[in-house]
Order: C-alpha cells, then structure tokens, then sequence
C-alpha cells in the first residue's frame, strides 16, 4: 500500500547547527541551554538550565518539587543513566491511609514521595567536564523566577481547568499563581519569588543543600507543617543513582532507555516487537496496526513486572534478551485484528528535553511532579511545588507497585536514546503518560525506518491507545489529520477508536536531537507544545 498524502499544517524545518543544539518544550528553556552552549558549557550543563528553567516556566509540567531520569552519551562513546525518583516516606505505610481505598491524587497525603531532581542534577554534573559555575547554570531561571514570565495559552488552560482541586490545597499554590483570586490568563505576568530565593541557595549552597543542608531543613518543615508524611531523614537518606541503562538491538540501530521504576522496558519491547514484524510503508494500516498492537504486548509485560526494581521478580534486561519470550509476544499480535482492549492505565505529565554540543555529548533528560502542579502542595517558604508521584502506588500489602516505606513508585518517565550504525547519535522523548513509548515509537519508527524527516517525524499525526495527562478513556485515539480510509480500517479490525483534535496536546510534547558523524547536529521541538529549537 503506498502512503498517502498526508493533510499537515504548514511544513516545520528541521533545524541545524555544528557548535551546539538545545530542544524543549518551552522555547525560553530552550534559549537559556543554548546560551550556556555559547558560553562554552557542556551538553549536560545546558540541560541543568534548561531543567531550572522549565521548573519556572512551565510549573504545570515540571518542577525542582519532582523527580526526574537521564541519558547521557560521552564524546568517548559511553553512555550512562541517572535515576534521580525519590522514595516514598518512612511514614508512609498502610496505615498511614487507614480507612481510605486509594492514596487521594491531590493535597499533604500525595506528597509522600521524596523529590529527587535536583540529585539529578547534582549527579550528571559531578560525572561531567563541565567547567560553568552553578550560578550561571541556574542564572536564567532565577531572574525569570524573580522578575517574572508570561503565562502561555496552554498552561492558562491547565491552570483554569484544575482550578477548583488546587485552589484549595494548603500551602501557598492560590497565593503565587492565583493572586487575583482567579487563575492567571495567557500574557500574566507569574512572579515566584520564594522559587528564585530558593535557586539562589542552591546556587550559593550546592545542589546537596536540597537534602543534607539548611534548605532541606527548611523544606521537611513546611512538608510537616502541611500534613505530608516526608520528614527531614527521608531527604537526608536520598541520593541519585546510575544503574546500566536498558538496551536492545533493531534494524539499524541499538536502542537504550531506563530502568525500573520507569517504564522504558515498554519503549524498548514496543520497537524491538515492531522491528520483528512484516514491514510497512509510514502511516498505512500495517504501520500503525503493528505499533499499536506491539504497545498492547509491551503493556502486558509492564504492568506485570515493572515497579521498584529492589522488588522486581525478574531482570527487565533478562525479558529483553529472551528471544522466546519476544517471539511468543510476536505470535500473540494478530496482523489483522486488534487484542481486546483496554487495560489498566497510568496518569502523567512531564517534560522531556534534550541537547548536544560539538564534543559529541548527547543528552536525554525527562523530570515531572506527575499530575499538573503535582499535588498541588506548594510549600509556602521555598516556593516548591512538590509531586503527586506517591499517588500511584496502590494500597495493597503486594504487587509491583504496592506501597511501602521507602520504596520507589512506578514511573511513565522515560528518556530514549539510539546508537545508529552510520555513527548517528538521536535523542528523543516526550511526556504523556502512557503516551510516552507510543510517541517514541511513532517518532523512531518514521525517522529511523521510514525516512521521515526529523522534524516532520514530530509534525504527522499521532495516536495514543490509553490514558494521558487530564484524559480517562482508554480508546484508541487518532489526531483528525489521518486519511478516513485508514481510520475506517482500524475500526473494521477491532480497535476502538475515538477522533480528537488535529493537533493535540494530549499527544504530548515530543522532541529530539540526532548528531551526526561529521558534527552536524540536528533538533526537533512539538508544534503542540510552547518550545522551540535553539541551535548555533
């Protein structure tokens, strides 16, 4: 079948630079990595400004209250994983939540996990070259914490949406982004003073302060204050760590992700699955049939493993190197009809970023508070908005993600990486929930198989099978710019599916970086997001 035409607004370039490339979903974040570039810093130094300042701009999304996971590949080849996710408190035990069914998604009770990225942080810049002074790095973010930035049109939605669950969350959310009494509408002007006092600690006091320093201190009280189980000790306790990222062979390429708690196993099978399958040209039903049925498989596999991996029964690197296991996975997808759908699902939002320098460091970050503005929990003395990641965990006294003290939740967060075999070196991701490996695996597949170009692998129409951020059904959903005959034979082959928006931010904010053998480096930034590509 050859590929339609797509209908697609107006063509995006990819964009281009040799000395350095930075791509987020907000373009100032975007533009304060490039400047740390300019200034001689490294990949990684960029994406610490640009994760500070995501945690100013885009508070729906992002946030120093989170947790976040890195890629990082080295000018020498190497490529090493950060897993900055907090645990759950020490007081954080069934019988805290006695009485209640499930953990509350909002409010003190959501806020029992530890934040762990500004660990993060502090981990890839203790294993990097970098030479910039921590001040710089945060210097973007503090002025526009202090100073003030304008409000965009998707996080005046979100806030106007969620208004009536924050608004009456203790601490100081109403105060900093309602101070009219209303939500803030697109073009306001939001000021987070108490944030960029907070940046300017951790700029004068080291990023180590956040945990084992008198900002720490100052954090577990304000957590005590309003109600969460998180004491100081659990701060004290907390470190990043650098397990071996995840990885599997396909056509042309090795792939790598994260581990457990993330749900980057689910990325990686979805691909490896797919790759195994009859190929197909770009957007026809072969295409988007195998993906989809592969996510089902890959799901399946999650949902029955994946967790803290001190609590796994197996190695998720052990499912990806069992070939029966993988060919039992391809046997089960039936090329002609959908798996009876649906599933459980998972929440999330979050932002994914990425940047390369000349050295031919590539990095793929990803932080979040979970839900936006995560618990709605913003600790009134350091401006800090902290997540809602604990939500998740289920209680029950077993299973993959039951809660327990001091045990890590189940994470969509997962940042992708590729190996090509010319040399390539791509770096992509996106938020969205369960919508994070099918948009990986959209954006790849067209890219690396189809011959898509970058940036128009992120501008084509997307699906999602499931939930996502601010979504509850789990239909099978397809942006409008897909060819009805396509849609019509997805329907007549089982899968359930629902029409949204032409171009929708409940399929995420992807992007990528790809550097090439010579130098040349390329980004990609999501027209469904407020970011940009900055490159030099």
């Amino acid at each position: 079948m050859r590929p339609h035409k797509l209908a697609v607004p107006e063509a995006h370039a990819t964009q281009q630079g040799y000395g350095g490339i930075a791509t987020a979903p907000h373009s100032l974040a975007s533009q304060a990595g490039l400047d740390v570039l300019r200034d001689g810093g490294t990949a990684v130094e960029a994406c610490v400004a640009i994760a500070a300042t995501l945690a100013v701009v885009y508070p729906h999304m992002t946030g120093i209250g989170g947790d976040g996971f890195w890629l990082i590949h080295d000018p020498d080849g190497s490529i090493h994983a950060i897993d900055a996710c907090g645990a759950a408190a020490s007081a954080a035990d069934l019988a805290f939540y006695d009485g209640l069914s499930a953990i509350p998604w909002r409010g003190p009770m959501a806020a029992n996990t530890v934040a762990g990225t500004i660990s993060g942080w502090q981990r890839a810049l203790e294993g990097d070259e970098g030479t910039l002074s921590l001040g710089r790095l945060l210097r973007d973010a503090i002025d526009l914490a202090q100073n003030g930035v304008g409000i965009t049109q998707g996080g005046a939605a979100i806030a106007m949406a969620k208004h009536a669950e924050l608004s009456i969350q203790p601490g100081a959310y109403a105060s900093i982004f309602e101070p009219s009494g209303r939500p803030l509408r697109q073009h306001e002007q939001l000021r987070q003073p108490a944030l960029a006092k907070t940046l300017r600690q951790l700029a004068h006091d080291g990023l180590d302060s956040f945990y084992r320093g008198d900002l720490g201190q100052r954090i577990a009280s304000d957590l005590h204050r309003l109600g969460s189980p998180l004491k100081l000790e659990d701060l004290q306790r907390h470190s990043a760590s650098e397990p071996k990222p995840l990885q599997i062979q396909v056509s042309g390429a090795t792939l790598f992700n994260t581990t457990p708690p993330t749900q980057g196993l689910a990325s990686l099978l979805i691909l490896a699955l797919y790759d195994r399958l009859p190929k197909a040209d770009a957007e026809t039903f072969q295409h988007l049939h195998g993906l989809i049925e592969a996510t089902k498989q890959a799901f399946l596999v999650r949902d029955q493993f994946v967790g803290d991996p001190a609590y796994m029964p197996v190695s998720p690197q052990a499912l990806l190197d069992d070939q029966a296991g993988l060919q039992a996975m391809i046997d089960a997808i039936d090329p002609d009809r959908a798996l009876r759908w649906p599933r459980p699902s998972a929440h999330g939002d979050t932002t994914w970023f990425g940047a390369a320098d000349s050295r031919g460091q590539v990095v793929s970050c990803i932080q979040s508070t979970y839900f936006e503005f995560g618990s709605g929990v913003v600790l009134p003395d350091t401006g800090i908005t902290w997540q809602n990641r604990g939500a998740s965990f289920t209680l029950t006294s077993d299973g993959p993600n039951a809660l327990k003290p001091r045990r890590k939740p189940f994470h969509t967060l997962n940042p992708a990486l590729a190996m090509f075999e010319d040399g390539r070196v791509m770096a992509y991701g996106t938020m969205g929930g369960e919508g994070q490996p099918q948009t990986q695996a959209a954006l790849f597949s067209r890219y690396a198989w189809h011959g898509v170009a970058l940036q128009d692998a992120i501008d084509r129409p997307r699906w999602l099978l499931g939930r996502t951020w601010g979504e509850q059904s789990t239909t099978l959903k397809l942006e409008s710019r897909f060819d009805p005959k396509l849609v019509e034979q997805l329907r007549a082959a089982g899968h359930d599916v629902e029409m949204v928006e032409p171009m929708t931010a409940t399929m995420g904010h992807a992007g990528a970086v790809v550097r090439h053998p010579d130098g040349l480096i390329e980004g990609a930034t999501d027209p469904r997001s407020d970011g940009a590509v900055a490159s030099y």
